[in-house]
């Protein structure tokens, strides 16, 4: 990949990487004084299509880190969408694209502080179909570093400074042999792993750390919440203690970078059987046919980037039989140009696991 010769948007236009060029001085640079989302669109090869997965609740996510750092966003999280799209138009994508937009303290000030300081937004797309290899199940470990409090520095904003707290803990796991590490609160409590939020699996209920636990508001976490309810699943949202995990039946993963994954180890011990289970693999399947486009869940909006075919023209989407009926979604998921096809939403079901 050639990042030179990519696209991007910055400062209020496309321009070849190569030229989104920023000052040794600049404010977030020397300061960590910006904010990101990590955003996903998903190529589905029988459709020909790039659908970005989420991305109003992405861009509301990063207005609300904004407002944290003393940042506005100028545009509706709409047009942030339809930028979003066009960028990955003008690329021409046709595989699975991570795509980070960043909200930075643009001006080169000397001084620390958030007031006074202007700021820009950038997006930058590129090809990328894993942020983690998760098929085998991830052998991790509960690392030494603890969570930063909200008080110090707020997890549920995605601040680009506060990264190095789990960088920190990152790199310890991989140094020591793990694929990575799962975080604790700093009165001991779970609270997530480095990039993704933690469901716990014991005798057919689901438990996630509480919002309190100093963790990021994932977005991946609320369609898990949602489709293990659906399922039937009891979700408990609540404190959980470190032993906990040891005694799980499966313990889940999830987040928009490393999409559903599933933990073989943690600090040497075997989870569950040591294989796949049964309620991460059905929400991994879930998640892979709604993120590309094959079904269709009213609560989550994957976007086209293409124009479609006429109405006739296109493949029926597949229909998950793991998955109850529920009504059709509202959405209006059509094209952009006039004339353009109006893409139906087919019908999901309710998990079944």
């Amino acid at each position: 990949m050639n990042l030179g010769e990519l696209v991007v948007y910055h400062r209020g236009a496309f321009m070849p990487y190569r030229e989104a060029t920023l000052g040794l001085l600049t404010h977030a640079l020397q300061y960590g004084t910006g904010c990101f989302e990590g955003m996903r669109a998903f190529w589905n090869a029988g459709d020909e299509q790039l659908y970005v997965f989420e991305p109003l609740p992405h861009f509301k996510r990063l207005r609300r880190s904004g407002n944290v750092l003393l940042m506005d966003l100028k545009q509706s999280d709409e047009e942030l969408t339809e930028i979003t799209l066009e960028l990955c138009r003008r690329n021409g994508f046709r595989t699975d694209v991570y795509l980070r937009p960043l909200l930075y303290k643009s001006e080169e000030a000397f001084g620390v502080r958030l007031d006074g300081i202007g700021d820009d937004l950038a997006i930058v797309a590129f090809p990328n179909s894993k942020y983690l290899e998760t098929d085998d199940g991830l052998n991790l470990c509960v690392s030494s570093w603890r969570r930063v409090d909200d008080n110090a520095m707020p997890a549920r904003a995605k601040i680009t400074g506060s990264y190095v707290n789990v960088a920190f803990a990152k790199s310890e796991a991989r140094l020591n042999g793990f694929d990575d590490a799962i975080v604790l609160s700093d009165d001991g409590h779970v609270s997530e792993m480095s990039a993704a939020n933690v469901f716990v699996i014991r005798d057919g209920v689901a438990t996630t750390p509480d919002l309190s636990q100093n963790l990021l508001e994932g977005i991946t976490r609320k369609i898990v919440t949602r489709c293990l309810s659906e399922a039937g699943i009891r979700v408990e949202s609540r404190a959980i203690d470190r032993t906990e995990l040891y005694s799980a039946d499966e313990i889940v993963v999830c987040g928009t970078g490393v999409g559903i994954a599933w933990a073989k180890s943690l600090d040497h011990r075997t989870i569950g059987t040591g294989a796949l289970g049964p309620v991460a693999k059905r929400l991994s399947a879930f998640y892979d046919d709604v993120t590309r486009g094959r079904v269709r869940h009213p609560e989550i909006d994957v976007r086209p980037v293409y124009p479609l075919l006429p109405r006739g023209e296109r493949a029926a989407a597949h229909v998950d039989e793991r998955i109850a009926k529920l009504p059709h979604a509202e959405t209006n998921l059509a094209g952009r140009g006039d004339g353009e096809a109006e893409q139906q939403p087919v019908p999901a079901r309710t998990l079944a696991i």
